[in-house]
Protein backbone atom coordinates (compact mmCIF):
# COMPACT_ATOMS: atom_id res chain seq x y z
CA UNK A 1 0.00 0.00 0.00
CA UNK A 2 1.26 3.67 -0.73
CA UNK A 3 1.72 6.19 2.06
CA UNK A 4 -0.46 9.41 1.06
CA UNK A 5 1.34 12.62 1.01
CA UNK A 6 -0.52 15.06 3.37
CA UNK A 7 0.12 18.64 4.04
CA UNK A 8 3.34 18.21 7.21
CA UNK A 9 5.04 19.23 3.61
CA UNK A 10 4.85 23.08 3.48
CA UNK A 11 5.02 23.45 -0.05
CA UNK A 12 2.41 20.47 -1.11
CA UNK A 13 -0.83 21.61 -2.73
CA UNK A 14 -2.47 18.59 -2.79
CA UNK A 15 -3.57 16.51 -0.21
CA UNK A 16 -2.96 12.60 -1.44
CA UNK A 17 -0.48 10.92 -3.50
CA UNK A 18 -0.84 12.10 -7.21
CA UNK A 19 0.66 8.72 -7.97
CA UNK A 20 -2.21 6.49 -6.42
CA UNK A 21 -5.13 5.52 -8.79
CA UNK A 22 -7.84 2.87 -8.83
CA UNK A 23 -6.79 -0.55 -9.69
CA UNK A 24 -3.10 0.10 -9.01
CA UNK A 25 -2.85 -1.10 -5.72
CA UNK A 26 -3.18 1.22 -3.70
CA UNK A 27 -7.05 1.67 -1.65
CA UNK A 28 -8.84 4.76 -1.23
CA UNK A 29 -8.30 5.38 2.53
CA UNK A 30 -4.95 5.71 1.54
CA UNK A 31 -5.71 8.76 -0.32
CA UNK A 32 -9.37 10.22 0.92
CA UNK A 33 -9.50 13.65 3.17
CA UNK A 34 -9.21 13.80 6.65
CA UNK A 35 -8.02 15.76 9.73
CA UNK A 36 -4.89 15.92 7.87
CA UNK A 37 -6.64 18.28 5.44
CA UNK A 38 -7.40 20.83 7.41
CA UNK A 39 -3.73 21.12 9.16
CA UNK A 40 -0.84 23.18 7.99
CA UNK A 41 2.88 23.28 8.53
CA UNK A 42 4.06 26.96 9.79
CA UNK A 43 5.90 28.75 7.01
CA UNK A 44 7.33 30.85 9.88
CA UNK A 45 8.27 29.90 13.31
CA UNK A 46 8.07 26.97 15.25
CA UNK A 47 4.84 25.23 15.84
CA UNK A 48 5.94 23.84 19.15
CA UNK A 49 6.30 27.16 20.76
CA UNK A 50 2.54 28.64 19.55
CA UNK A 51 4.30 31.19 17.35
CA UNK A 52 3.72 30.74 14.09
CA UNK A 53 2.58 31.94 10.78
CA UNK A 54 0.97 29.42 8.51
CA UNK A 55 -1.38 29.37 5.30
CA UNK A 56 -5.07 29.89 7.22
CA UNK A 57 -3.56 32.83 8.69
CA UNK A 58 -1.95 34.20 5.96
CA UNK A 59 -5.32 33.74 3.90
CA UNK A 60 -6.83 35.57 7.03
CA UNK A 61 -4.38 38.98 6.61
CA UNK A 62 -4.81 38.53 2.44
CA UNK A 63 -8.65 38.55 2.76
CA UNK A 64 -8.58 41.79 4.96
CA UNK A 65 -5.74 43.47 2.84
CA UNK A 66 -8.73 42.50 -0.19
CA UNK A 67 -11.63 43.68 1.62
CA UNK A 68 -9.88 47.43 3.10
CA UNK A 69 -8.25 47.54 -0.54
CA UNK A 70 -12.17 47.03 -2.46
CA UNK A 71 -13.54 50.13 -0.62
CA UNK A 72 -11.03 52.22 -0.37
CA UNK A 73 -11.07 51.96 -3.63
CA UNK A 74 -14.56 52.35 -4.21
CA UNK A 75 -15.18 55.31 -1.87
CA UNK A 76 -11.79 57.31 -1.94
CA UNK A 77 -13.60 59.43 -4.22
CA UNK A 78 -17.02 59.08 -4.51
CA UNK A 79 -19.17 60.48 -7.28
CA UNK A 80 -22.58 61.72 -7.28
CA UNK A 81 -22.68 59.39 -10.26
CA UNK A 82 -20.70 56.16 -9.24
CA UNK A 83 -18.80 53.91 -11.37
CA UNK A 84 -18.91 50.27 -11.69
CA UNK A 85 -17.09 49.42 -8.40
CA UNK A 86 -18.56 52.04 -6.08
CA UNK A 87 -21.65 50.86 -7.80
CA UNK A 88 -21.00 46.95 -6.78
CA UNK A 89 -19.72 48.37 -3.35
CA UNK A 90 -22.55 50.54 -2.69
CA UNK A 91 -24.59 47.78 -3.32
CA UNK A 92 -23.07 45.42 -1.21
CA UNK A 93 -22.97 48.18 1.62
CA UNK A 94 -26.81 48.91 1.57
CA UNK A 95 -28.25 45.45 1.16
CA UNK A 96 -26.71 44.44 4.41
CA UNK A 97 -27.77 47.88 5.98
CA UNK A 98 -31.21 47.47 4.92
CA UNK A 99 -31.90 43.62 4.11
CA UNK A 100 -30.40 43.03 7.50
CA UNK A 101 -29.48 45.89 10.22
CA UNK A 102 -32.99 48.05 9.07
CA UNK A 103 -35.43 44.72 9.05
CA UNK A 104 -33.69 43.40 12.66
CA UNK A 105 -32.80 46.35 14.56
CA UNK A 106 -34.62 49.42 12.74
CA UNK A 107 -33.15 52.16 11.21
CA UNK A 108 -33.28 54.64 14.10
CA UNK A 109 -31.29 51.76 16.53
CA UNK A 110 -29.61 50.27 13.96
CA UNK A 111 -27.57 52.80 11.70
CA UNK A 112 -24.87 53.06 14.31
CA UNK A 113 -24.08 49.78 13.91
CA UNK A 114 -23.87 49.19 10.05
CA UNK A 115 -20.47 49.33 9.88
CA UNK A 116 -19.71 46.75 12.31
CA UNK A 117 -22.25 44.23 10.78
CA UNK A 118 -21.14 44.72 7.59
CA UNK A 119 -17.17 44.96 8.07
CA UNK A 120 -18.34 41.15 9.62
CA UNK A 121 -20.20 40.36 6.95
CA UNK A 122 -17.89 40.63 4.23
CA UNK A 123 -14.77 39.00 6.22
CA UNK A 124 -16.44 35.93 7.02
CA UNK A 125 -17.93 35.86 3.30
CA UNK A 126 -14.04 36.18 2.08
CA UNK A 127 -12.87 33.72 4.59
CA UNK A 128 -15.34 31.23 3.25
CA UNK A 129 -14.58 32.34 -0.45
CA UNK A 130 -10.95 30.59 -0.05
CA UNK A 131 -12.23 27.61 -0.62
CA UNK A 132 -13.13 27.85 -4.24
CA UNK A 133 -10.20 30.49 -5.14
CA UNK A 134 -7.48 28.37 -6.93
CA UNK A 135 -4.69 27.89 -5.23
CA UNK A 136 -5.64 28.70 -1.85
CA UNK A 137 -8.81 26.32 -1.86
CA UNK A 138 -9.08 26.42 1.87
CA UNK A 139 -11.95 27.92 3.74
CA UNK A 140 -10.40 29.82 6.89
CA UNK A 141 -13.80 29.41 8.79
CA UNK A 142 -13.46 25.70 8.41
CA UNK A 143 -11.06 26.04 11.67
CA UNK A 144 -12.96 26.51 14.48
CA UNK A 145 -10.73 29.30 16.35
CA UNK A 146 -11.77 31.88 13.63
CA UNK A 147 -15.49 31.43 13.88
CA UNK A 148 -15.16 31.31 17.97
CA UNK A 149 -13.01 35.06 17.70
CA UNK A 150 -15.64 36.60 15.73
CA UNK A 151 -19.04 35.01 17.91
CA UNK A 152 -17.02 36.17 21.26
CA UNK A 153 -16.63 39.51 19.65
CA UNK A 154 -20.60 39.52 19.12
CA UNK A 155 -20.60 38.36 22.34
CA UNK A 156 -19.06 40.74 23.63
CA UNK A 157 -20.91 43.21 22.02
CA UNK A 158 -24.14 41.85 22.96
CA UNK A 159 -23.32 41.60 26.30
CA UNK A 160 -22.02 45.64 26.76
CA UNK A 161 -24.61 47.00 25.05
CA UNK A 162 -26.85 45.22 27.37
CA UNK A 163 -25.86 46.36 30.66
CA UNK A 164 -25.87 50.12 29.14
CA UNK A 165 -28.98 49.93 28.05
CA UNK A 166 -30.48 47.35 30.66
CA UNK A 167 -28.48 48.28 33.23
CA UNK A 168 -27.33 45.35 36.01
CA UNK A 169 -30.86 44.53 36.88
CA UNK A 170 -32.33 44.57 33.72
CA UNK A 171 -29.22 42.84 32.56
CA UNK A 172 -29.93 39.70 34.29
CA UNK A 173 -33.57 39.90 33.46
CA UNK A 174 -32.55 39.85 29.70
CA UNK A 175 -30.57 37.33 29.79
CA UNK A 176 -32.57 34.75 32.53
CA UNK A 177 -36.22 35.78 31.02
CA UNK A 178 -37.69 37.20 33.59
CA UNK A 179 -41.49 36.59 33.41
CA UNK A 180 -43.27 36.59 36.81
CA UNK A 181 -46.20 35.43 34.86
CA UNK A 182 -44.74 31.75 34.26
CA UNK A 183 -45.44 31.16 37.73
CA UNK A 184 -44.60 28.03 39.30
CA UNK A 185 -42.31 27.38 35.87
CA UNK A 186 -40.43 30.45 36.67
CA UNK A 187 -37.38 29.37 38.04
CA UNK A 188 -36.87 26.72 35.71
CA UNK A 189 -37.16 28.72 32.21
CA UNK A 190 -34.86 31.07 34.20
CA UNK A 191 -32.07 28.24 34.71
CA UNK A 192 -32.50 27.40 30.83
CA UNK A 193 -32.56 30.91 29.08
CA UNK A 194 -29.31 31.95 31.49
CA UNK A 195 -27.85 28.29 29.86
CA UNK A 196 -29.13 29.51 26.72
CA UNK A 197 -28.04 32.97 26.59
CA UNK A 198 -24.85 32.87 28.50
CA UNK A 199 -23.29 29.38 27.44
CA UNK A 200 -24.87 27.72 24.37
CA UNK A 201 -25.44 31.03 22.11
CA UNK A 202 -21.39 32.33 21.47
CA UNK A 203 -21.19 28.45 20.67
CA UNK A 204 -23.60 27.95 18.58
CA UNK A 205 -23.22 30.91 16.68
CA UNK A 206 -19.21 29.93 15.93
CA UNK A 207 -20.11 26.04 15.29
CA UNK A 208 -22.90 27.10 12.05
CA UNK A 209 -20.31 28.54 10.32
CA UNK A 210 -17.73 25.96 11.21
CA UNK A 211 -19.56 22.66 10.75
CA UNK A 212 -20.72 24.23 7.28
CA UNK A 213 -17.70 25.20 5.76
CA UNK A 214 -15.59 22.25 7.22
CA UNK A 215 -18.16 19.73 5.51
CA UNK A 216 -18.38 21.95 2.52
CA UNK A 217 -14.71 21.80 2.09
CA UNK A 218 -14.68 17.89 3.27
CA UNK A 219 -17.21 16.96 0.27
CA UNK A 220 -14.76 18.98 -2.21
CA UNK A 221 -11.95 17.22 -1.15
CA UNK A 222 -14.01 13.94 -1.07
CA UNK A 223 -14.94 14.30 -4.94
CA UNK A 224 -11.60 15.97 -6.38
CA UNK A 225 -9.80 13.21 -4.88
CA UNK A 226 -11.58 10.21 -6.24
CA UNK A 227 -11.80 12.25 -9.79
CA UNK A 228 -8.03 12.14 -9.71
CA UNK A 229 -7.96 8.22 -8.29
CA UNK A 230 -10.56 6.95 -10.22
CA UNK A 231 -8.50 8.43 -13.35
CA UNK A 232 -7.16 4.75 -14.60
CA UNK A 233 -8.60 1.82 -17.02
CA UNK A 234 -12.46 1.07 -16.26
CA UNK A 235 -12.50 3.88 -13.75
CA UNK A 236 -12.23 6.62 -15.43
CA UNK A 237 -16.28 6.73 -16.01
CA UNK A 238 -16.41 7.04 -12.27
CA UNK A 239 -14.18 9.95 -12.53
CA UNK A 240 -16.16 11.63 -14.74
CA UNK A 241 -19.41 11.59 -12.94
CA UNK A 242 -17.15 12.20 -9.74
CA UNK A 243 -15.69 15.58 -11.91
CA UNK A 244 -19.49 16.18 -12.29
CA UNK A 245 -20.13 16.46 -8.71
CA UNK A 246 -17.32 18.74 -7.95
CA UNK A 247 -18.42 21.43 -10.67
CA UNK A 248 -22.08 20.79 -8.60
CA UNK A 249 -20.69 20.84 -4.95
CA UNK A 250 -18.53 24.11 -6.00
CA UNK A 251 -21.74 26.16 -7.42
CA UNK A 252 -23.36 24.61 -3.84
CA UNK A 253 -20.71 25.91 -2.18
CA UNK A 254 -20.72 29.62 -3.50
CA UNK A 255 -24.48 29.48 -2.83
CA UNK A 256 -23.32 28.10 1.53
CA UNK A 257 -20.50 30.73 1.88
CA UNK A 258 -22.62 33.77 0.91
CA UNK A 259 -25.99 32.38 2.81
CA UNK A 260 -23.35 31.46 5.97
CA UNK A 261 -22.41 35.18 6.13
CA UNK A 262 -25.61 36.19 5.92
CA UNK A 263 -26.74 34.39 8.51
CA UNK A 264 -23.99 34.95 11.07
CA UNK A 265 -24.49 38.60 10.99
CA UNK A 266 -28.75 37.80 10.84
CA UNK A 267 -28.16 36.29 13.96
CA UNK A 268 -25.82 38.98 15.58
CA UNK A 269 -28.45 41.62 14.39
CA UNK A 270 -30.80 39.41 16.27
CA UNK A 271 -29.13 39.72 19.43
CA UNK A 272 -28.35 43.10 19.48
CA UNK A 273 -31.86 44.15 19.21
CA UNK A 274 -32.70 41.69 21.68
CA UNK A 275 -29.84 44.18 23.99
CA UNK A 276 -31.74 47.34 22.59
CA UNK A 277 -35.50 46.48 23.50
CA UNK A 278 -36.97 47.40 26.12
CA UNK A 279 -39.10 43.92 26.28
CA UNK A 280 -38.28 40.68 25.84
Amino acid sequence: MKEPAVSADPTQVLAFDTNCHLFDGCGFADVSPGLHSFMFQPLWGDGDSNLYFNKTMLLALLGSIIIIGFFWAAFRRPQVVPGKLQMVAEAGYDFIRRGVVYETIGRKEGEKYVPFVVSLFFFVWMMNLWSIIPIAQFPVTSIISYPLVLALLVYITWVVLTFKRQGFVGFWKNVTGYDKSLGAVLPLAMLIELFSNLLIRPFTHAVRLFANMFAGHTLLLLFTIASWYMLNGIGIAYAGVSFVMVIVMTAFELFIQALQAYVFVLLTCTYIQGALAEHH
